[in-house]
Order: C-alpha cells, then sequence, then structure tokens
C-alpha cells in the first residue's frame, strides 16, 4: 500500500506534466519552443557545437602558429577550427547566432549542411543567410511556423510594403511595390489567392494610395471594399473603357514629370527626377494600385469583335507594366493560369511582372508559368503544396530565390471594415470618379427605447 502511495505521489504529476508537454506542444507551439524546446536546443548546441561542426565538414586545419602554440603550452591534441560562433540570440520562434567562417570556407558549405545542424540540435529547420564576406547567420526554428500563422508584431512595413504573409522561416514576406512594382499570383480554387488579395487591399487601404479595382467576376471579390476603392470595373465592357483612363493618367504624370526636367539651369541636381518620387511633395501625384482579379476572365473571347477589344486592353496592360511604375502606377495580377492561351500579348504582360507568388495549383504547366522563368527549382515546391494547408504559397523572385510562406487567415468582413473605416483616406482622382462605385450603406443600430412598450389587453 506504501509503494502505490509513493507510486501515485511521483508518477502522478510526472504523467501530468509530460501530458500537459504533449498537449502544449500539439495545440500552443509557440508555448512550448518558450518553455522546453528553447532550453533543450540551446545546451544541445553549446554541448555539441564543436563536435557537429566536425561531424559535418565545417572545420579546417589549424594554423601553424596555433598549432606551435598549443604544443608549447600544453600537451593535448590539435584539433580542427571550426566556425567562431557569436552569441546565441534566442526569439519566440527560434534562435540566432551568427558565425564567423574559418579560412577557406564559403557559405554554401554551411548552407549545405543545415539539414545535419537540423537533426544535431533537434530544432525544425535551419536557414543560412550571408550577413557580409566570412560572416553568415543561423537561423534555428523551434517549430512549424506555417502550421498557424502568427504575424510577427515588429513586421517591416511603411509606404507602399504590406506585411502579407509569415515565410517558414519566421520571418515576414513583405510585398514593397517601390522595389517590384508589378506581381502576378496564381492559383487554384480555394488555395487562398483571395485571402492573399484581401491582405494587400486591407493593408494599402490605411494609406495614402489610390486603390483601382478589375474584378471580372462580377466584382464579387473587390466589390466588398468599394467604399475604399477609387475605380472598379466588373466585366470586360467597363475594364475596356477603364483601362484608357488609366493610360491617360500615366501619360499626364510623365507631361508633369517633363515638366520638372525642364526647370531653369540652376536648379540643383537633387531636384531633377524621372519618376513622381523625386517630386515636390506638394506637386506629387498619388500612387495608383490596380488590381486586376481572375485575368483569364477578362482575356477570353467568344467573337472577333471581343477578340479586337482584347487585344487592345492587353496592350494597354502592357504598357502600364512598361511605363507604370516611373508615373506611381503599380499592378497586382491575380488568375489561376496564365499562359499563352489567353492570347496574343499575354506572356509579353507577364514578363513584366517581376513578383510571382504561385500557390496550389491543378497541374505543373501552371506553376511553370508562375515560377519557371525567374526561379525553377520552385516548381516543383509550388506542386507540393497540399489541399489541406490553403494561403500556403511559393514566392520567387527575378534573383533566382525562392521562399514558402503562408497567408494568415482575413475574413472578408473583416477587410471589409478597414475598408469602410478608411473610405475618408480615398484620394480624389477626377478622371477615375465615374469609375467610382457605389459604397454599401451600413447598417444603424437603432437605439433601445428607454421605456419598454407593455401589450394593450381587453
Amino acid at each position: 500500500m506504501t509503494d502505490l502511495a509513493t507510486l501515485l505521489e511521483v508518477g502522478g504529476p510526472v504523467a501530468a506534466l509530460g501530458g500537459g508537454a504533449a498537449y502544449t506542444r500539439a495545440n500552443y507551439p509557440g508555448v512550448y519552443w518558450s518553455t522546453v524546446g528553447l532550453p533543450i536546443s540551446t545546451a544541445r548546441l553549446l554541448s555539441s557545437y564543436s563536435s557537429v561542426m566536425e561531424a559535418c565538414g565545417l572545420t579546417v586545419a589549424p594554423s601553424r602558429l596555433r598549432v606551435l602554440a598549443v604544443k608549447a603550452t600544453t600537451r593535448r591534441d590539435v584539433r580542427p577550427v571550426a566556425p567562431r560562433r557569436g552569441i546565441i540570440r534566442p526569439t519566440s520562434t527560434g534562435l540566432r547566432l551568427r558565425l564567423r567562417l574559418a579560412p577557406g570556407q564559403e557559405p554554401a558549405d554551411v548552407a549545405a549542411s543545415a539539414e545535419r545542424l537540423r537533426h544535431a540540435w533537434g530544432v525544425h529547420a535551419v536557414y543560412v543567410t550571408t550577413i557580409k564576406p566570412g560572416v553568415v547567420e543561423l537561423r534555428l526554428v523551434g517549430f512549424d511556423v506555417l502550421r498557424k500563422v502568427r504575424m510577427p508584431r515588429r513586421a517591416a512595413d511603411g509606404f507602399l510594403k504590406v506585411p502579407v504573409a509569415l515565410r517558414e522561416d519566421a520571418t515576414p514576406f513583405v510585398r514593397d511595390y517601390r522595389t517590384v512594382p508589378h506581381g502576378l499570383t496564381l492559383g487554384a480554387t480555394l488555395s487562398g489567392k483571395s485571402m492573399y488579395l484581401r491582405h494587400l487591399v486591407a493593408g494599402l487601404a490605411r494609406q495614402s494610395v489610390a486603390l483601382v479595382g478589375i474584378d471580372c467576376k462580377r466584382g464579387v471579390e473587390l466589390a466588398p471594399f468599394a467604399p475604399r476603392l477609387s475605380a472598379l470595373a466588373t466585366d470586360p465592357d467597363q475594364a475596356a473603357e477603364l483601362l484608357p483612363v488609366l493610360i491617360k493618367e500615366m501619360e499626364d504624370r510623365y507631361d508633369l514629370i517633363k515638366a520638372r526636367q525642364g526647370i531653369a539651369p540652376t536648379t540643383p541636381d537633387e531636384e531633377i527626377t524621372s519618376d513622381i518620387w523625386g517630386l515636390p511633395e506638394d506637386e506629387r501625384p498619388v500612387p495608383v494600385v490596380l488590381f486586376v482579379d481572375e485575368v483569364a476572365e477578362l482575356f477570353l473571347v467568344a467573337t472577333k469583335k471581343e477578340e479586337e477589344r482584347r487585344d487592345e486592353m492587353v496592350t494597354q496592360l502592357i504598357r502600364l507594366a512598361q511605363l507604370g511604375r516611373a508615373a506611381g502606377i503599380y499592378l497586382e495580377v491575380c488568375g489561376q493560369r496564365f499562359g499563352a492561351e489567353l492570347g496574343k500579348g499575354a506572356t509579353m504582360l507577364r514578363a513584366q511582372l517581376a513578383g510571382r507568388v504561385c500557390h496550389r495549383v491543378n497541374d505543373e504547366a501552371s506553376a511553370k508559368m508562375a515560377l519557371g522563368d525567374i526561379a525553377p527549382e520552385a516548381v516543383a515546391a509550388a506542386c507540393a503544396i497540399a489541399p489541406e494547408r490553403p494561403g500556403l504559397a511559393v514566392a520567387g523572385d527575378t534573383s533566382g530565390g525562392w521562399s514558402r510562406l503562408r497567408t494568415p487567415y482575413l475574413s472578408l468582413g473583416d477587410a471589409a471594415g478597414i475598408c469602410q473605416e478608411s473610405a475618408s483616406l480615398t484620394p480624389n482622382l477626377p478622371a477615375l470618379k465615374p469609375f467610382r462605385p457605389d459604397a454599401p450603406l451600413q447598417p444603424v443600430d437603432s437605439p433601445a427605447p428607454v421605456v419598454h412598450p407593455r401589450p394593450v389587453t381587453d
């Protein structure tokens, strides 16, 4: 009886602690990492750093001076030299530390051993970033941050910058229109493409930016954001009328830039500009972001007359993509496919859309349309996205780099509420006034009566 009581007194708390840790790890991985995973992984790293570096082939032979110094002062064997480790900095999702590479090493050597380091130190993933020549940073991620996305509190934001998703290395993915003016987002139905678009609209709605939409699905995606939109076209006919207006707006802005360039010879060099960002703030026109949702509906035709209209719209979009950046006009094109089957000029337009984000697609050809010409290695990663993880995507850039990311959930009502609250920021562009959508009226809650009525009885 005494043994049973002792077992219950000791085993009960241990079982409860183990069960609580397992539950926390499955449902609250961030809490588990901060309380359990972080101390364990730090201890593993500190105790096994030298041996792990040597096992991974990340050590070099010591210099002659080091060998002589060790033999003169001690009698122990001279071990190979590992990269010098910096201070370990814990984060809410993992660890960060910098390594100073030994002579003869390069960052690719460390990147090739990332999978081995992950298993040796018991973390979810290891990512290597070059800081400067001879110095790399290891970012150790303690758990799968894309399973339940939580955006960092300190995300890099600013004018025309929108933190829209979380990368697999726990850093925010920021859509920066000043750096990458035009973007293309592809994805199948229920892949999370609309969620990505909601975050873009909601993020830009709080800024002094003109938002223009072309939604040929009768406006079901962009119409809820009508209070914040400066213009909205819900079918190809309206789009054919809206695009020439944007072309005329772009040409007027170029005239403004040219007028600024024709100033007096005594003007300082820093006041001579080739885009709107060099203009004085009181003369600078407001930027315009054009959202095109379901681009295939805009390009597909059935008659010869519709084909002529399509060719004209494609030409206008190409002109906006080629010349719009200097005029402060940016494109964000979304669709399920974007290939040559959409018609003449489609691939030429796609080549101008440098920012690529590919969600789950139905075939490999669609992934190649999005990423094949800028990051071929990312095509296989895009084809491996499972339907059970909507919002998961692969982002590529023209440098050949790519990364997995996932957009956090944002309901349509919350995004529409942000646009309603930011309706006062909608800029006044006279040229777009005929295309301004009618904002839906918000229901007004009637106040409760002070005196409750009593029913009349006989």
